[in-house]
Order: C-alpha cells, then structure tokens, then sequence
C-alpha cells in the first residue's frame, strides 16, 4: 500500500472521517462521494447569474466566450447534480434540483440574446460549436432526474427547452465523439414523448458512426483517425452504453457495448497508478478523476472484469489522489483548470473556467444502488499494487500497458494514438506533446513543446530536431511478463522542408520488469544528420529515478542530462536524461537503448540489466538479459516480429 499523502484543506467539502476498515487503501466510502459532488457543486453555484443559467466561474475563458462557459458551468455541474440524486432516488439535501429547474426556465426564454441568462444557441461546431457538447450534458441531467425536475415542470418551459436542445440535432458536430451529443439529446427527447424523425436520424447516425470507430480491444477511436485517449472511457463508452441502459435496450447493451466496455476495462484498470493517479496521456486532462467514468459504468452494468473492492478502489483512489493534491481550490472551493493544481500546459483552446466539472461524469458510480457491492465490500488492491508486475498489449489501438508492483507506476508506451485525422498533413506544427511521445505514465507527464522532449528519438538536421506526429502501428504482443509494441513515423521537421524523403523511423519497445529496451531503426538518414533519443522527464523534488542507457549506435552509452526549465504537469522544474549518436554517413542506423523510470531507492544501473548479444545489418537486434539469460530478438524484415527466447 503507497504511502497516504496528507490532504491540503478541503474547506469547502465537508468530508466525513476517513474509513480505513471498510476502505484500507483511500478511506473513502459513498458518503465521501456525495460529499464531494455536493461540495463542487454548491461552491460552485455562488457565481451563478441572478436567474440561474449561466454559472460564470473565475478564470481565463475559452476560444467560444464567457457565454458560452457559463452555460458550461450550469450543464457540467447540473450532471453531477444529476448522478448525485438519482443515486439516491430522489434525495436532494441541498435543493440543487430547484435551482436547474429555474436555470433551465431562464435559460431558454430568449436564447441567443445577449442578457443576463440567456443561453447561446447550439449551432454547427465551426460556427458555435461548444453549446452542442453542453446540450448533452443538460439532456443526460434531464433524464435522471426526470421525477424530479422534468414532470415537474410547465409546458411552456418544456416546449422552450425542447426547442433549444433540437439545436443539436439540426447542427453538424466536430467529426469525433461529438456525434454522440445528439444522440444524447434524441434519446432523452425519445424518453419523455417528444421522439420524432429527426430523433431517430440522430440515434442512427451517431450508433452507425460508433461501429465505424470501433478498433478492437474495448477501443474505440475519437473519429476517422487513431486518437485513443481517455474520451474512450469518458465519452465513447458513457454515452452509448447509458443510452441503452437508460432506454432498456438490453440487446444492444449486453451483446455489443457491454463486452466492449468489459473489454475495455481489462486494459484500463492498468493505467492507474497505485497512488490512484490515471495515466497522463492525450487531450483535456483537466477532467481528472471522469478518467475513472468506465469503471463506475462497468459496476453499474455489470459488464466489467473487476472484482467490487478493485473498483472502487479505482475509482476512491482517482479522486481522492486529485483532491489531496490541490485539484480542488481551498479558497473557494472550484476545480482549478489543471492537473494537480492549476497547470496552464494541460489546457487546450477550448478550456475555460468550467471545463474540469466534465469530472462529474466519474459521479456515475453513485447510480450503482447504495446497497451494491461497489459499495459495501472492502477495497482490493488495484492491479498496479497487487504484488505483481503486469505487461498487456492492446494491438487494435496499439499501446502497452506496463506496470510495477515495487512502486505503484504504470506506464503507457504509445505506438499506436495521434490526434491526426485521415485528410490531415504531417507538418510540424501539427505536434502534440500529449500524443507524440513515446510513453507516458501515471507519475510524470511531458515536458513543454518549448523545452526538450523526454521520451522522444528526433533526427536533427542543421541543428534543427525533428518531431513526431502521425503514428502508425506496426504490430504488439504479449508474452508472460513481458511484451512488446512497434510503429513507425516519417519525421516532421520544425522549419525548413516538411519531410525528408525516404526518412522513416521506426520503434520497438520491449518492456519487462521496470526495463523498458527500445529499439530503433532509421532509414534514409541523409549525411551529416543525427539521432537523440531521451527518457523520462523528472523534477528535484520527486523520488523518482529516470535513468537511459545505450546499448548500440550512441556515441556515449551514457545519457547527458538536459533542464526542462517550464517542468511538467507534475514538476515545476526537471530533467531528463539524452542520448546522441555522431554525424551519420547517410544510409540506416540501428539504435538500441535501456530505459527506466522508478520510485524504488537506488536502483541498479542498467548497464548491469542486459548486454546487446548481437545484430545483423541493421535488421536484427538481438539482447541477454543478464538476470535469467534469456534473449530477446527482434526482427524488422519482412516485418516487425519480437521474439522471447529461454536461455
């Protein structure tokens, strides 16, 4: 068990006392969830508009105006609201339901004026996009509470409410999981007899485009490219499977989305640390503990491989690692736009001051009835802290997925996700720090696209070092304690020509323990050119260990430390060890290299982990690991093929 970190103030939440005998590992029960989500959601509404539309937090707003985020506010915090008492059937303590209701009322009486409450109209999403994604969350809200708020409303509001969220069905959506808003919205419309054509349409086209983004393994990609990041959990798991359990379709719930959730799970209940901190990897961070959304949709259907005291404390563990370390503002009680604490680097253009309260959807798991085992079991270890070290491939979204017992971390190696879509070039500016590395994990995350990259092999040319931008599978595997992943990706170069044509670069990353063996072939390399290959991005004040080692083609075995003066998500300083080669004289190079990133003290150098046994003109690369003997050989013609072979 990590060890406990002590919480900062929580002023605002009114936490009752720890329970360590039910909950050894976080302390918290359903009561702290309600706690919680009643906490967020009071502190909240003291910046709410006179009539209650529009919730206008402090802070930097986002691309689509302050309007817009004030409408963010009301729905993203009217969802957690919702889950709050639907979960309870019905018990509103606070009087939060009275409160949306009048919201609502003020909200669509003149919508797209500009007043005090009015509401934006939902339009197409390059036009005024955003409301759409919020229309969903007030029609999710609306269906819960229906006894409650909805049957208890006048028609007049009704009919004006109807109106503003057909918006959504009569606009086109960003092409990801945006669709699925107003397959929201229709299904909720469908519940409370105002279904139609239009309703219908809007149901086919987003489950039709669902299928078309399912890849396998649970996974499915955030539109037509290969974006697989936690919008699987919070978004294109959510929504589809609340839909059929909401409407009673349990055909579609237990024969297509509830095996791909259980799936889905299989590989997600890795990427949480011990410490309960999900893994830092893709877009809109800032939602924290919703990462944690899936696995409270699994306990509620049913449809999850986890035993009940591994869930829940998956998804405590979640929220209790952000609150204790500063997510939630002690001064006022909001959730800060950020990671830990406020984090400008983890915000896209679209984040204002509400957008952290999509971390409502983590609430779902207060739909499980009180009385379920979710609830009323003791915590089980999660997977990361079991006792053993555990390696998972996931091929169809091409990730692997490596995790030590000794100190909790989970790590993801990512050759396989990029925020790309199909029609989409490779330019540089195209470069993502949260997709384009080659791993994250769960206690360090990226450095600033300013600084220098961890984790990242570049090509330079004339000083100039190139990025990575569109990946692409090559294959991944796994084998008993240990497994493997491949890509490949044209190098993109800041300034200068685009591409260099014939470059290609393409990785294997072999994991094993805390061994992380990566291998990389070049090709095309034009003379003079060089390669840099770094590791894991740490801060002075972490116990953490980032160590990198080469094994073939460096000019130094020994990793240089290069300064991240801007830090990461987790560090407001760090560095990060780097490899070189010398000028090249054109032509392949194979480079080989060990990494590590770990909390144990004093870890062994890794020039005493494995030794390069061979390689064959570049094709072949074959490594003794020094603790068992046995060899691991990986090929890269015709294809990619990474082998284990017994001493």
């Amino acid at each position: 068990m990590p060890p406990h970190v002590p919480p900062p103030p929580r002023l605002h939440l009114h936490l009752p006392p720890d329970d360590r005998e039910t909950s050894p590992y976080t302390g918290f029960t359903r009561a702290h969830w309600e706690a919680v989500a009643d906490g967020l959601v009071r502190a909240a509404w003291r910046w709410a508009t006179p009539g209650g539309a529009l919730l206008d937090l402090p802070g930097r707003p986002s691309v689509s105006g302050v309007r817009s985020d004030g409408l963010e506010g009301y729905a993203r915090t009217f969802l957690a609201a919702a889950f709050r008492v639907a979960g309870a059937g019905g018990e509103d303590p606070y009087g939060l339901l009275g409160r949306y209701a009048d919201g609502l009322a003020a909200g669509t009486r003149t919508p797209g004026r500009d007043d005090a409450e009015s509401w934006p109209l939902v339009l197409d999403h390059h036009v005024q996009g955003q409301p759409m994604v919020e229309s969903a969350s007030v029609a999710l809200g609306l269906r819960l509470t229906r006894p409650w708020l909805w049957d208890r409303l006048d028609d007049a509001v009704r009919d004006r409410a109807e109106a503003w969220l057909r918006g959504a069905l009569r606009h086109t959506p960003a092409p990801n999981n945006w669709y699925l808003f107003p397959l929201t919205v229709a299904g909720f419309l469908e519940s409370v007899g105002r279904g139609d054509a239009e309703t219908a349409r809007a149901v086919e086209r987003g489950l039709g485009l669902l299928e078309s983004w399912y890849r396998g393994d649970g996974w499915y990609a955030d539109g037509d490219g290969r974006a697989f990041d936690h919008y699987n959990g919070w978004a294109l798991h959510l929504y589809p499977v609340l839909h059929a359990l909401l409407a009673g379709d349990n055909g579609l719930l237990d024969d297509v989305y509830g095996p791909r959730l259980r799936a889905h799970l299989e590989g997600l209940s890795l990427l949480f640390g011990g410490d309960g901190a999900p893994v830092h990897f893709g877009r809109s961070l800032a939602y924290r503990f919703a990462a944690g959304a899936a696995v409270g949709l699994g306990a509620l259907t049913g449809h999850t491989p986890l035993a009940p005291g591994v869930s829940r404390r998956l998804l405590s563990g979640c929220l209790r690692y952000f609150l204790d370390r500063g997510a939630v503002d002690a001064r006022d009680g909001l959730l800060t736009p950020g990671w830990h604490g406020p984090h400008e680097p983890t915000l896209q253009s679209y984040s204002g001051p509400a957008s952290p309260y999509w971390a409502s959807k983590a609430f779902v798991a207060l739909l499980v009835p009180a009385d379920d085992p979710l609830w009323t079991v003791r915590e089980e270890a999660a997977p990361a802290e079991d006792g053993a070290d555990r390696v998972r491939a996931l091929p169809a979204p091409g990730l692997l997925v490596q995790t030590t017992a000794a100190d909790g971390i989970a790590r993801l190696h990512n050759h396989g996700s990029d925020p790309l879509r199909p029609f989409e070039g490779e330019s540089a500016d195209r470069h993502d720090v949260l997709y384009g590395r080659l791993a994250y994990s769960t206690r360090t995350g990226p450095t600033s696209a300013a600084n220098a990259p961890d984790n990242h092999l570049s090509v330079e040319l004339d000083g100039v070092a190139s990025v990575r931008c569109r990946v692409r599978p090559l294959g991944a595997g796994h084998g008993d304690g240990w497994g493997w992943a491949a890509s490949w990706h044209r190098p993109a170069f800041p300034s200068g020509a685009p591409m260099v044509p014939g470059l290609r670069v393409e990785h294997v990353t072999v994991v094993r323990g805390r061994y992380e063996l990566r291998v990389h072939r070049v090709t095309g390399l034009p003379r003079g050119a060089r390669a840099h290959l770094s590791g894991w991005a740490t801060g002075p004040d972490e116990a953490l260990a980032s160590q990198l080692y080469g094994l073939h083609g460096w000019a130094d075995p020994d990793a240089a430390e290069l300064r991240a003066p801007q830090g990461t998500a987790y560090t407001r300083w760090a560095t990060l060890p780097r490899l070189a080669t010398g000028p090249s004289d054109g032509g392949t190079a194979l480079l080989v290299a060990l990494a590590s990133l770990t909390a144990v003290p004093d870890p062994a150098p890794l020039a005493e982990a494995a030794v390069l046994d061979g390689t064959d003109d570049g094709d072949t690369v074959e490594v003794r690991w020094r603790d068992d003997g046995s060899l691991t050989r990986i090929s890269f013609t015709p294809s990619v093929a990474v082998t284990r072979l017994a001493p």
